[in-house]
Protein backbone atom coordinates (compact mmCIF):
# COMPACT_ATOMS: atom_id res chain seq x y z
CA UNK A 1 0.00 0.00 0.00
CA UNK A 2 1.39 3.32 -1.28
CA UNK A 3 1.33 6.31 1.54
CA UNK A 4 0.01 9.23 0.19
CA UNK A 5 2.68 11.67 1.72
CA UNK A 6 1.24 14.95 -0.08
CA UNK A 7 -2.51 14.17 1.95
CA UNK A 8 -3.64 16.45 3.99
CA UNK A 9 -4.67 14.02 6.93
CA UNK A 10 -1.15 12.34 6.89
CA UNK A 11 0.93 15.33 6.72
CA UNK A 12 -0.80 16.06 10.36
CA UNK A 13 -0.67 13.28 11.87
CA UNK A 14 3.24 12.76 10.66
CA UNK A 15 3.49 16.21 12.34
CA UNK A 16 1.75 14.57 15.69
CA UNK A 17 3.67 12.03 15.74
CA UNK A 18 7.16 13.42 15.67
CA UNK A 19 5.83 16.70 17.91
CA UNK A 20 4.97 13.70 20.34
CA UNK A 21 7.63 11.97 20.33
CA UNK A 22 9.82 15.27 21.30
CA UNK A 23 7.48 16.08 24.10
CA UNK A 24 8.62 12.14 25.28
CA UNK A 25 12.50 12.65 24.96
CA UNK A 26 11.78 16.41 26.84
CA UNK A 27 10.28 14.42 29.49
CA UNK A 28 12.51 11.83 29.96
CA UNK A 29 15.06 14.26 30.08
CA UNK A 30 13.83 16.47 32.81
CA UNK A 31 12.66 13.52 34.71
CA UNK A 32 16.32 11.56 34.11
CA UNK A 33 18.67 14.06 33.79
CA UNK A 34 21.08 12.71 36.09
CA UNK A 35 21.34 9.61 34.29
CA UNK A 36 21.29 11.20 30.78
CA UNK A 37 24.66 13.49 31.87
CA UNK A 38 26.12 10.53 32.83
CA UNK A 39 25.43 9.00 29.92
CA UNK A 40 26.85 11.94 28.03
CA UNK A 41 30.16 12.12 29.81
CA UNK A 42 30.38 8.39 29.09
CA UNK A 43 30.10 9.50 25.70
CA UNK A 44 32.29 12.53 25.63
CA UNK A 45 34.91 10.67 27.77
CA UNK A 46 34.80 7.62 24.92
CA UNK A 47 35.12 10.13 22.49
CA UNK A 48 38.08 11.93 23.81
CA UNK A 49 41.10 10.22 21.88
CA UNK A 50 39.11 11.17 18.66
CA UNK A 51 39.07 14.63 19.58
CA UNK A 52 42.40 14.85 20.48
CA UNK A 53 43.23 13.65 17.07
CA UNK A 54 41.28 15.89 15.14
CA UNK A 55 43.06 18.82 17.44
CA UNK A 56 46.59 17.38 16.68
CA UNK A 57 45.34 16.95 13.11
CA UNK A 58 44.09 20.59 12.77
CA UNK A 59 47.46 22.25 14.27
CA UNK A 60 49.95 19.95 12.50
CA UNK A 61 47.91 20.27 9.35
CA UNK A 62 50.31 23.52 7.99
CA UNK A 63 53.38 21.74 8.44
CA UNK A 64 52.15 18.86 6.93
CA UNK A 65 51.01 21.26 3.63
CA UNK A 66 54.63 22.74 3.63
CA UNK A 67 56.61 19.38 3.83
CA UNK A 68 54.10 17.63 1.39
CA UNK A 69 54.79 21.03 -1.42
CA UNK A 70 58.20 20.63 -0.70
CA UNK A 71 58.82 17.29 -1.50
CA UNK A 72 56.34 17.35 -4.25
CA UNK A 73 58.88 19.68 -5.39
CA UNK A 74 61.86 17.01 -4.50
CA UNK A 75 60.33 13.82 -5.49
CA UNK A 76 58.17 14.42 -8.54
CA UNK A 77 59.72 15.81 -11.77
CA UNK A 78 58.63 12.76 -13.92
CA UNK A 79 56.05 11.24 -12.41
CA UNK A 80 53.83 11.75 -9.58
CA UNK A 81 53.66 10.02 -6.29
CA UNK A 82 50.71 11.41 -4.24
CA UNK A 83 50.46 8.71 -1.37
CA UNK A 84 54.01 8.90 -1.08
CA UNK A 85 54.56 12.66 -0.58
CA UNK A 86 51.31 12.48 1.71
CA UNK A 87 52.79 9.97 3.75
CA UNK A 88 56.25 11.35 4.02
CA UNK A 89 54.76 14.76 4.54
CA UNK A 90 52.30 12.98 7.31
CA UNK A 91 55.93 11.22 9.07
CA UNK A 92 57.33 14.52 9.01
CA UNK A 93 54.28 16.68 10.78
CA UNK A 94 53.97 13.84 12.85
CA UNK A 95 58.23 13.88 13.97
CA UNK A 96 57.91 17.90 14.23
CA UNK A 97 54.36 17.56 17.09
CA UNK A 98 56.10 15.34 19.08
CA UNK A 99 59.88 16.61 18.54
CA UNK A 100 58.46 20.15 19.57
CA UNK A 101 56.82 18.76 23.28
CA UNK A 102 59.71 16.91 23.92
CA UNK A 103 61.85 20.03 23.88
CA UNK A 104 59.50 21.82 25.60
CA UNK A 105 59.46 19.08 28.44
CA UNK A 106 63.08 18.55 28.37
CA UNK A 107 63.94 22.31 28.51
CA UNK A 108 60.85 23.94 30.60
CA UNK A 109 59.88 20.79 33.54
CA UNK A 110 63.54 20.96 34.73
CA UNK A 111 63.47 24.49 35.45
CA UNK A 112 60.00 25.09 36.67
CA UNK A 113 60.27 22.15 39.14
CA UNK A 114 63.49 23.34 40.61
CA UNK A 115 61.79 26.73 40.62
CA UNK A 116 58.82 25.49 42.28
CA UNK A 117 61.10 23.69 44.90
CA UNK A 118 63.44 26.78 45.62
CA UNK A 119 60.03 28.68 46.39
CA UNK A 120 59.27 25.98 49.25
CA UNK A 121 62.57 25.88 49.81
CA UNK A 122 62.87 29.55 50.73
CA UNK A 123 59.76 30.22 52.25
CA UNK A 124 61.43 31.03 55.61
CA UNK A 125 63.53 34.06 54.59
CA UNK A 126 60.68 35.12 52.63
CA UNK A 127 58.98 35.33 55.52
CA UNK A 128 61.61 36.77 57.27
CA UNK A 129 61.89 39.71 54.50
CA UNK A 130 58.19 40.37 54.93
CA UNK A 131 59.26 40.25 58.59
CA UNK A 132 61.60 42.89 57.82
CA UNK A 133 59.75 45.02 55.47
CA UNK A 134 57.06 44.84 58.03
CA UNK A 135 59.13 46.10 61.08
CA UNK A 136 60.64 48.79 58.55
CA UNK A 137 57.50 50.26 57.82
CA UNK A 138 56.53 50.11 61.56
CA UNK A 139 60.48 51.97 62.56
CA UNK A 140 59.32 54.74 59.82
CA UNK A 141 55.19 55.10 60.99
CA UNK A 142 56.75 54.81 64.59
CA UNK A 143 55.39 58.75 65.05
CA UNK A 144 52.08 57.76 64.26
CA UNK A 145 51.01 55.24 66.72
CA UNK A 146 47.75 54.61 65.65
CA UNK A 147 48.66 53.62 62.28
CA UNK A 148 51.14 51.28 63.89
CA UNK A 149 48.52 49.71 66.43
CA UNK A 150 45.88 49.13 63.32
CA UNK A 151 48.55 47.19 61.44
CA UNK A 152 50.02 45.50 64.64
CA UNK A 153 46.02 44.71 65.05
CA UNK A 154 45.78 43.65 61.62
CA UNK A 155 48.49 41.08 61.80
CA UNK A 156 47.43 39.73 64.55
CA UNK A 157 43.67 39.03 63.23
CA UNK A 158 45.83 38.33 59.93
CA UNK A 159 47.83 35.45 61.89
CA UNK A 160 44.46 34.56 63.82
CA UNK A 161 42.45 33.91 60.62
CA UNK A 162 45.26 31.79 58.93
CA UNK A 163 45.75 29.39 62.15
CA UNK A 164 42.00 28.98 62.13
CA UNK A 165 42.51 27.93 58.35
CA UNK A 166 45.06 26.00 58.74
CA UNK A 167 43.01 24.22 61.66
CA UNK A 168 40.35 23.38 59.23
CA UNK A 169 42.51 22.48 56.57
CA UNK A 170 44.27 19.35 58.17
CA UNK A 171 40.82 17.09 58.79
CA UNK A 172 40.37 17.43 55.18
CA UNK A 173 43.97 16.28 53.81
CA UNK A 174 42.74 12.74 53.60
CA UNK A 175 39.82 13.82 50.89
CA UNK A 176 42.51 16.13 48.93
CA UNK A 177 44.76 12.82 49.13
CA UNK A 178 41.95 10.82 47.09
CA UNK A 179 41.03 13.95 45.03
CA UNK A 180 44.74 14.04 44.27
CA UNK A 181 45.11 10.50 43.50
CA UNK A 182 41.96 10.59 41.29
CA UNK A 183 43.39 13.62 39.50
CA UNK A 184 46.96 11.21 39.16
CA UNK A 185 44.72 8.66 37.42
CA UNK A 186 42.57 11.38 35.28
CA UNK A 187 46.47 12.46 34.07
CA UNK A 188 47.54 9.32 33.17
CA UNK A 189 44.12 8.64 31.21
CA UNK A 190 44.45 12.24 30.15
CA UNK A 191 48.14 11.18 28.61
CA UNK A 192 46.38 8.00 26.92
CA UNK A 193 44.02 9.65 24.93
CA UNK A 194 46.83 12.53 24.00
CA UNK A 195 48.71 9.49 22.23
CA UNK A 196 45.94 7.85 21.10
CA UNK A 197 44.88 10.89 19.28
CA UNK A 198 48.10 11.42 17.51
CA UNK A 199 47.97 7.45 16.22
CA UNK A 200 44.08 8.93 15.22
CA UNK A 201 45.98 12.20 13.78
CA UNK A 202 48.17 10.37 11.25
CA UNK A 203 44.73 8.49 10.10
CA UNK A 204 43.15 11.75 9.48
CA UNK A 205 45.99 13.95 7.84
CA UNK A 206 46.52 10.95 4.90
CA UNK A 207 43.10 10.48 4.12
CA UNK A 208 42.11 14.69 4.78
CA UNK A 209 40.72 14.54 1.60
CA UNK A 210 38.34 11.84 1.65
CA UNK A 211 37.03 12.85 4.81
CA UNK A 212 36.67 16.52 3.26
CA UNK A 213 34.88 15.51 0.74
CA UNK A 214 32.18 12.45 2.86
CA UNK A 215 31.59 15.59 5.03
CA UNK A 216 30.85 17.34 2.08
CA UNK A 217 28.13 15.51 0.08
CA UNK A 218 26.37 14.50 3.95
CA UNK A 219 26.00 18.01 4.43
CA UNK A 220 24.08 18.24 0.20
CA UNK A 221 22.37 15.41 0.95
CA UNK A 222 20.81 15.97 4.28
CA UNK A 223 19.99 19.75 4.22
CA UNK A 224 18.62 21.43 0.84
CA UNK A 225 20.56 23.42 -1.44
CA UNK A 226 20.75 26.60 -0.09
CA UNK A 227 21.06 25.59 3.61
CA UNK A 228 23.72 23.27 2.67
CA UNK A 229 25.05 26.38 0.70
CA UNK A 230 25.35 28.85 3.74
CA UNK A 231 26.94 25.17 6.14
CA UNK A 232 30.02 24.92 3.89
CA UNK A 233 30.77 28.87 3.55
CA UNK A 234 30.34 29.43 7.70
CA UNK A 235 32.39 25.90 7.63
CA UNK A 236 34.98 27.81 5.29
CA UNK A 237 34.95 30.71 7.51
CA UNK A 238 35.61 29.26 10.49
CA UNK A 239 38.25 27.48 9.50
CA UNK A 240 40.00 30.38 7.94
CA UNK A 241 39.02 32.43 11.03
CA UNK A 242 40.29 29.72 13.61
CA UNK A 243 43.78 28.59 11.92
CA UNK A 244 44.99 32.05 11.27
CA UNK A 245 44.38 33.02 14.69
CA UNK A 246 45.32 30.13 16.49
CA UNK A 247 48.75 29.28 14.75
CA UNK A 248 49.39 33.28 14.80
CA UNK A 249 48.62 33.40 18.29
CA UNK A 250 50.97 30.23 19.22
CA UNK A 251 53.62 31.85 17.83
CA UNK A 252 53.04 35.67 18.99
CA UNK A 253 53.31 33.81 22.57
CA UNK A 254 56.30 31.93 22.18
CA UNK A 255 57.97 35.01 21.11
CA UNK A 256 56.73 37.18 23.83
CA UNK A 257 57.98 33.60 25.97
CA UNK A 258 61.54 34.22 24.58
CA UNK A 259 61.71 37.87 24.50
CA UNK A 260 60.63 37.35 28.17
CA UNK A 261 63.11 35.24 29.11
CA UNK A 262 65.91 36.93 27.41
CA UNK A 263 65.26 40.02 29.64
CA UNK A 264 64.55 38.40 32.55
CA UNK A 265 67.93 37.30 32.26
CA UNK A 266 69.98 40.59 31.05
CA UNK A 267 68.10 42.23 34.07
CA UNK A 268 69.74 39.06 36.50
CA UNK A 269 65.92 38.15 37.60
CA UNK A 270 64.72 35.52 39.54
CA UNK A 271 62.90 32.43 38.57
CA UNK A 272 63.72 33.60 34.64
CA UNK A 273 62.15 30.05 33.31
CA UNK A 274 59.04 29.70 35.14
CA UNK A 275 58.12 33.34 34.53
CA UNK A 276 59.03 33.13 31.21
CA UNK A 277 56.75 29.79 30.62
CA UNK A 278 53.62 31.62 32.79
CA UNK A 279 54.28 35.11 30.44
CA UNK A 280 54.24 33.03 27.03
CA UNK A 281 51.10 30.57 27.83
CA UNK A 282 48.85 33.05 29.44
CA UNK A 283 49.33 35.31 26.31
CA UNK A 284 47.66 33.37 24.14
CA UNK A 285 44.77 34.75 25.77
CA UNK A 286 43.46 37.84 23.94
CA UNK A 287 43.16 41.19 26.43
CA UNK A 288 43.35 39.32 29.44
CA UNK A 289 46.73 37.39 29.00
CA UNK A 290 49.30 39.81 30.08
CA UNK A 291 47.48 40.40 33.39
CA UNK A 292 47.18 36.74 34.11
CA UNK A 293 50.29 36.09 33.68
CA UNK A 294 51.54 39.08 35.48
CA UNK A 295 49.60 38.92 38.44
CA UNK A 296 51.21 35.43 39.86
CA UNK A 297 54.84 36.38 38.48
CA UNK A 298 54.82 39.76 40.37
CA UNK A 299 53.92 38.48 43.66
CA UNK A 300 56.33 35.58 42.99
CA UNK A 301 59.06 38.34 42.95
CA UNK A 302 57.57 40.02 45.68
CA UNK A 303 58.01 37.47 48.15
CA UNK A 304 61.61 36.19 46.81
CA UNK A 305 63.22 39.63 46.13
CA UNK A 306 61.18 42.52 46.44
CA UNK A 307 63.45 44.96 45.06
CA UNK A 308 62.72 42.91 41.65
CA UNK A 309 59.04 43.79 41.10
CA UNK A 310 59.05 47.18 39.93
CA UNK A 311 61.68 46.81 37.20
CA UNK A 312 59.47 43.48 36.50
CA UNK A 313 56.44 44.94 35.83
CA UNK A 314 57.70 48.29 33.85
CA UNK A 315 59.51 45.40 31.75
CA UNK A 316 55.54 43.46 31.58
CA UNK A 317 54.32 46.87 30.18
CA UNK A 318 56.94 47.69 27.85
CA UNK A 319 56.83 44.31 26.16
CA UNK A 320 52.86 44.16 26.26
CA UNK A 321 52.93 47.88 24.84
CA UNK A 322 55.18 46.31 21.91
CA UNK A 323 52.64 42.90 21.49
CA UNK A 324 49.77 44.81 21.26
CA UNK A 325 50.93 47.46 19.22
CA UNK A 326 53.72 46.22 16.83
CA UNK A 327 54.09 42.40 16.87
CA UNK A 328 50.24 41.40 17.60
CA UNK A 329 49.06 43.31 14.58
CA UNK A 330 52.21 41.86 12.35
CA UNK A 331 51.47 38.25 12.90
CA UNK A 332 47.77 38.30 13.25
CA UNK A 333 46.79 41.28 11.30
CA UNK A 334 43.12 41.81 11.47
CA UNK A 335 42.07 38.37 11.70
CA UNK A 336 38.94 38.52 13.46
CA UNK A 337 37.69 42.00 12.27
CA UNK A 338 36.04 42.07 16.19
CA UNK A 339 35.33 45.21 17.76
CA UNK A 340 37.05 45.71 20.92
CA UNK A 341 33.83 45.26 23.12
CA UNK A 342 32.87 42.38 21.89
CA UNK A 343 36.47 40.32 21.44
CA UNK A 344 36.04 41.15 25.86
CA UNK A 345 32.62 39.26 25.96
CA UNK A 346 33.23 36.84 23.60
CA UNK A 347 36.45 36.26 26.32
CA UNK A 348 34.38 36.67 29.55
CA UNK A 349 31.73 34.76 27.77
CA UNK A 350 34.26 31.45 26.54
CA UNK A 351 36.05 31.75 29.61
CA UNK A 352 32.88 31.70 31.88
CA UNK A 353 31.31 28.78 30.01
CA UNK A 354 34.37 26.46 28.78
CA UNK A 355 37.39 27.76 31.10
CA UNK A 356 40.74 28.19 29.41
CA UNK A 357 39.92 26.63 26.25
CA UNK A 358 37.01 29.15 25.77
CA UNK A 359 38.79 31.82 26.77
CA UNK A 360 41.17 31.06 23.93
CA UNK A 361 38.85 29.94 21.36
CA UNK A 362 35.98 32.72 22.24
CA UNK A 363 37.74 35.53 20.08
CA UNK A 364 37.59 33.62 16.93
CA UNK A 365 34.13 31.90 17.29
CA UNK A 366 32.54 34.66 18.28
CA UNK A 367 34.50 36.54 15.21
CA UNK A 368 32.39 34.08 12.36
CA UNK A 369 28.98 34.69 14.66
CA UNK A 370 29.34 38.32 14.50
CA UNK A 371 30.69 38.01 11.01
CA UNK A 372 27.40 36.53 10.17
CA UNK A 373 24.94 38.09 11.63
CA UNK A 374 26.42 41.55 10.13
CA UNK A 375 26.20 40.08 6.88
CA UNK A 376 22.68 38.81 7.28
CA UNK A 377 21.85 42.44 8.45
CA UNK A 378 23.36 43.86 5.52
CA UNK A 379 20.76 41.10 3.15
CA UNK A 380 17.85 42.35 5.12
CA UNK A 381 18.99 45.99 4.22
CA UNK A 382 19.52 45.59 0.59
CA UNK A 383 16.14 43.63 0.32
CA UNK A 384 14.87 46.47 2.24
CA UNK A 385 16.59 49.03 -0.23
CA UNK A 386 18.12 50.67 2.13
CA UNK A 387 21.39 51.46 2.38
CA UNK A 388 24.19 49.58 4.38
CA UNK A 389 27.07 51.87 4.70
CA UNK A 390 27.34 52.89 8.97
CA UNK A 391 27.01 56.50 8.57
CA UNK A 392 23.77 56.63 7.42
CA UNK A 393 22.74 55.21 10.86
CA UNK A 394 25.40 56.60 13.14
CA UNK A 395 24.31 59.44 15.25
CA UNK A 396 25.79 63.12 13.87
CA UNK A 397 25.65 65.88 15.80
CA UNK A 398 22.93 69.03 14.79
CA UNK A 399 25.57 70.85 12.68
CA UNK A 400 26.05 68.00 10.29
CA UNK A 401 22.45 66.51 10.44
CA UNK A 402 21.54 68.84 7.44
CA UNK A 403 24.45 67.00 5.67
CA UNK A 404 23.16 63.59 6.44
CA UNK A 405 19.91 64.07 5.25
CA UNK A 406 21.06 65.51 2.22
CA UNK A 407 23.18 62.18 1.56
CA UNK A 408 20.25 60.37 2.20
CA UNK A 409 17.77 61.84 -0.12
CA UNK A 410 20.69 61.99 -2.90
CA UNK A 411 20.71 57.94 -2.43
CA UNK A 412 16.66 57.50 -2.48
CA UNK A 413 16.87 59.91 -5.44
CA UNK A 414 19.42 57.75 -6.99
CA UNK A 415 17.38 54.01 -6.25
CA UNK A 416 14.30 55.48 -7.29
CA UNK A 417 15.85 57.19 -10.87
CA UNK A 418 17.62 53.30 -11.46
CA UNK A 419 14.24 51.64 -10.84
CA UNK A 420 12.40 53.57 -13.41
CA UNK A 421 15.31 52.87 -15.61
CA UNK A 422 15.19 49.25 -14.91
CA UNK A 423 10.74 49.50 -15.15
CA UNK A 424 11.81 51.29 -19.42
Amino acid sequence: MKVDWNSKYTTISTYTIITFIICVLIVALVLRFSQVASFLSSCISAASPIVWGCVIAYLLNPIMQFCEKWLKKLIEKKKPYPRLCRGLATAAAIIVGLAVIAALIAVLVPQVIESILNIFNNIPSYMSNIQSFVSGVNSRLSEYPDVVAWINTTMEQLQDTLTDTINNILPKLGEWAVKLRDGAIGLIGGLKDFLIGFIIAVYLLIDKEKFITGTKKLTIAVFPKSASREILSLSRRINRSMSGFISGKIVDSIIIGMICFICMTVMQMDYSVLISTIIGVTNVIPFFGPFIGAIPSTFLLLISTPSQCIPFIIMILVLQQFDGNILGPYILGDSTGLPSFWTVFAILFGGSMFGFAGMLLGVPVFAVIYAVVKEIIENLLIKKGLPVDDSYYAPVPPEERHRIIKINLDFFKKKKGGNKNDSK
